[in-house]
């Protein structure tokens, strides 16, 4: 996993390094190297008490129709429904005046 760190020189001497929520924790050191690596063992310590990370799916959500697409696949009576519709539109275009 790689998350973002800020690495800043501070005044004086040192760098600090801090990271982004969820890990809003940040490490001192007298190089770089000595602040990343004690801002990367605060985040596995913070990681090994049973906290978790995980992605968060946003976006839209699932068409409720979706599970009715399809249910009358094969249906007969769909079929004669069907018919029925093309023979009544048929009448109405045959003779408009016939309702």
């Amino acid at each position: 996993m790689q998350i973002p760190i800020l690495i800043e020189r501070l005044k004086g001497n040192g760098y600090r390094a801090r990271g982004t929520e969820p890990f809003a924790v940040s490490a001192k050191g007298a190089t770089r190297e000595e602040a990343l690596a004690k801002l990367r063992a605060k985040i596995q310590a913070r990681l090994k008490n049973g906290t978790e990370i995980l992605g968060l799916e946003l976006g839209p959500e699932p068409d409720p129709w979706t599970k009715f697409a399809g249910m009358f696949k094969d249906d007969p009576w769909i079929d004669d429904w069907k018919r029925s519709i093309e023979e009544y539109r048929q009448t109405i275009d045959d003779d408009p005046d016939a309702l």
